[in-house]
């Protein structure tokens, strides 16, 4: 009788050990009836009883979870996004777009070499280079 009764602590145990992980891990959209931090107490001060309890009222179905989506696919976010956001978030990527294009029009337009008027400085006088142009790979 003894051991019966010191196997059926253990088991007890174990169970009112993984009853309170059990609600601990649990998101707290998941727990009904009560609030988290209730559940809690619940299974802390009536360790069985606080377990059963747990499995058969508090503990949500796996089936309720929430399907996350991107928030361009969620009809609730797009439906919270007004007009005035949207014509904000518009105009501003037209400001981006139009500094993109300056920019590519600056990188597009090389600046013209400056020319220097030294007279040392004509072709074919004192150089090897039979083109007319300095620094050409012949």
């Amino acid at each position: 009788m003894a051991r019966l009764l010191l196997i059926l602590a253990l088991v007890a145990t174990v169970f009112w050990v993984y009853t309170i992980v059990d609600c601990a891990v649990q998101s707290p959209s998941r727990h009904r009836g009560v609030n988290k931090p209730a559940w809690l107490a619940i299974v802390i001060l009536l360790p069985v009883l606080g377990g059963i309890l747990w499995f058969a009222i508090g503990r949500g179905r796996a089936t309720q979870t929430v399907v996350r989506r991107a928030p361009d696919d969620d009809p609730e976010f797009l439906g919270r996004m007004t007009a005035s956001a949207r014509a904000e978030q518009d105009e501003r990527i037209r400001r981006l777009e139009e500094e993109l294009a300056q920019l590519d029009s600056e990188a597009d337009d090389p600046q013209p070499p400056k020319k220097t008027t030294d007279p040392d400085d004509t072709p074919g006088k004192g150089d090897d280079d039979t083109r007319g142009q300095r620094g050409a790979v012949g």
